[in-house]
């Protein structure tokens, strides 16, 4: 059978659902899902593939990164953004349903048009409302864009995927897959440990810390009795971090270590033994 790919931007506000969306159509977590503001950082791209079709989603930072910002680190997220748009063939817009906001459509769809692909909306968590709440902004929205398509659905309880997945693969074309039948992801086992780490951080650390670090791999080993050896260093740009990071006698590490081993034991299905250290840029071990 000839094969046919699809390529996907998925975009929207901050915790929209994008990240939920992407990890329960692939059947795995491969994206960090956070309800603090820009948690996707690098753009993940997540691989479903049905029968003789490949589905290549890609998730992006928030919408938000449409416009220009001077910021070294939201240029990194707005370069991220347009890169997965780019490199679509169409766009879902995914909205909560809860926070409906016809002005961001206002500011983002013109934009989003000017990349001359086919736009759909996705109404996420509409479980949650009442149906009628959604019917008068499809009629306001469809009354001044040209929408392909909408749909209702809930990410985190699987609910409408059934009418998106058909549409999805009705807008697949003739061509040779990206990836191998096996992946579910671009990116590899360690950069997903890693986002644990940091998925954790961001969740127990409260302050402006999470954004200001970076997870990197040390050790990441098999060992002979099956399970896995991490070694992972949390870089720091200031060492005023350090006591926030560290906790009341290491309280807080230990909770970050014993979270991020538990989530990665979860995705890899292995029993993993999680080691961190604190790192002080261009410095030596915390």
């Amino acid at each position: 059978m000839k094969r046919k790919i699809l390529k996907i931007s998925l975009v929207g506000k901050t915790n929209a659902g994008k990240s939920t969306l992407l990890n329960n159509l692939v059947g795995e977590k491969i994206s960090i899902t956070n309800k603090k503001i820009n948690t996707t950082e690098d753009f993940v791209i997540g691989i479903v593939n049905i029968n003789n079709t490949q589905l290549a989603l890609y998730d992006t930072p928030g919408i938000s990164f449409l416009s220009e910002n001077k910021s070294s680190k939201k240029s990194k997220l707005k370069k991220n953004l347009w890169e997965g748009l780019n490199q679509s063939d169409i766009i879902l817009y995914l909205i909560d349903s809860k926070r409906i906001e016809l002005n961001d459509l206002k500011n983002d769809l013109p934009k989003l048009f000017e990349l001359k692909k086919k736009i759909s909306i996705i109404f996420n968590k509409t479980d949650l409302i009442k149906a009628e709440n959604i019917l008068k902004d499809i009629k306001l929205i469809t009354a001044k864009y040209k929408i392909d398509t909408f749909f209702n659905i809930s990410a985190k309880k699987k609910l409408g995927f059934k009418n998106l997945i058909e549409y999805l693969l009705k807008k697949s074309k003739y061509g040779e897959w990206l990836f191998n039948k096996d992946e579910v992801s671009d990116k590899d086992d360690i950069f997903i440990t890693n986002e644990c780490t940091r998925n954790e951080t961001l969740s127990l650390v409260h302050q402006e810390i999470p954004y200001n670090i970076e997870v990197i791999n040390k050790t990441f080993k098999y060992l002979n009795n099956g399970q896995l050896k991490i070694k992972q260093d949390i870089i720091i740009k200031n060492e005023r971090y350090k006591k926030i990071l560290l906790g009341r006698k290491g309280s807080k590490i230990k909770d970050i270590r014993i979270r991020s081993q538990k989530e990665i034991s979860n995705i890899l299905n292995v029993k993993t033994h999680l080691y961190i250290n604190i790192i002080l840029s261009n410095a030596k071990k915390i």
